[in-house]
C-alpha cells in the first residue's frame, strides 16, 4: 500500500493559554497542501525477526529511526490492536521543522494504513485519541481538510473557506527554529478575533486581521524569515504569513505568482488551492 502524506499550513495562529500540563492552547486553522507530500509504503511480511523494517530516503532525516514517528505509529497502535509485522518505507519531499507538519503527517497517516491492515481496527474516534498520543498535530492528519483547530490542536471543527481558484505559494528559507524556545518567549492571551469567521471574509481583507503570534517571536531572532513575507506581498500576495513556529512563509495569490527570480537558493512550492 502507497499513500501520500500532505503539508498544511496555519491560517492565523494565536496562543491563548499555558496549560498546566506543560503544553499550550492555540487556536488556529489547518489547511492541507495535498500537492505537498511525503511517499509512504507500508507492506506486511512473515519473514524476519523484527515487528517492523523501515528505510527512508528523500530530504535526509535526523535522529535515531527509532524516533521516527511512523516507527512511533507502528508500536503505538500496536499496543492497543495486534498488527501484523510490516516493512515500510519513507521518501520524505516536505522541509522539516519548517512548520508544515511533514512529520505529524507521516505519523497520522502510518497509523491509518496500519490500522487497516488489523484483525481488529478500531473507530475514528479512539484513532484520533491515540493520534494525539503520537503529536499533536497528528489528530488533524486523520481528518485532513481544513478545520479550526483549538486545544493543543486536537479539538477540530471543519471550516468552509472562501478559497476556491486561489494559488498558494511555499517558501521554506532552510533557517532551523527551535519551537520549544518560540513557544517559551510568547505571551499567550485570549486571541482577538475568532477565526471561525473567516469563512465569511475574502482573504483580501486578511492581511490586517489574521496574525500568527509566533512571529513575534521569530522575526526579531531571523530577520530573513520576515523578508520572505515582504517579498510575497511584493510579488502580489494577498495574504501571507509564516506558518507554525516557522521558518516556512507561505502567500495566498488570485493568479499563479511567479517565484524563481526572488528565492532562488529556497525550497518552493506553488499549487492551486
Amino acid at each position: 500500500m502507497i499513500t501520500f502524506p500532505n503539508a498544511k499550513i496555519n491560517l492565523g495562529l494565536y496562543i491563548t493559554q499555558k496549560r498546566l500540563d506543560g503544553f499550550h492552547n492555540i487556536e488556529t486553522i489547518f489547511l492541507p497542501i495535498p500537492k505537498l507530500c511525503d511517499i509512504l509504503e507500508v507492506l506486511p511480511i512473515t519473514a524476519g525477526h523484527n515487528s517492523i523494517k523501515f528505510s527512508q530516503s528523500g530530504l535526509a532525516v535526523d535522529g535515531d529511526i527509532s524516533q521516527n514517528l511512523c516507527v512511533k505509529a507502528y508500536h503505538l497502535l500496536n499496543s492497543y490492536t495486534a498488527l501484523p509485522k510490516v516493512t515500510m518505507h519513507l521518501h520524505k519531499q516536505i522541509p522539516m521543522g519548517a512548520g508544515l507538519g511533514g512529520g505529524s503527517a507521516d505519523g497520522a497517516f502510518a497509523l491509518k494504513m496500519l490500522n487497516s491492515l488489523s484483525d481488529n481496527p478500531l473507530d475514528e474516534a479512539k484513532m484520533l485519541e491515540i493520534a494525539l498520543e503520537l503529536g499533536s498535530d497528528c489528530p488533524f492528519f486523520l481528518i485532513n481538510k481544513p478545520c479550526f483547530g483549538q486545544g493543543r490542536g486536537e479539538v477540530l471543527s471543519p471550516i468552509n473557506l472562501p478559497l476556491k481558484g486561489y494559488f498558494i505559494a511555499i517558501v521554506n528559507p532552510g533557517i532551523h527554529v527551535n519551537t520549544g524556545f518560540t513557544y517559551k518567549n510568547s505571551h499567550p492571551k485570549p486571541a482577538p478575533i475568532n477565526l471561525q469567521q473567516l469563512d465569511s471574509l475574502p482573504p483580501s481583507v486578511w492581511r490586517d486581521s489574521v496574525c500568527n503570534d509566533f512571529e513575534k517571536v521569530v522575526f526579531p531572532h531571523h530577520p530573513e524569515i520576515e523578508r520572505v513575507k515582504e517579498k510575497l506581498y511584493q510579488l502580489g500576495a494577498v495574504y501571507s504569513s509564516m506558518s507554525g513556529s516557522g521558518s516556512t512563509v507561505f502567500a495566498i495569490f488570485a493568479d499563479v505568482p511567479v517565484l524563481e527570480d526572488s528565492f532562488q537558493n529556497y525550497f518552493t512550492h506553488v499549487s492551486q488551492i
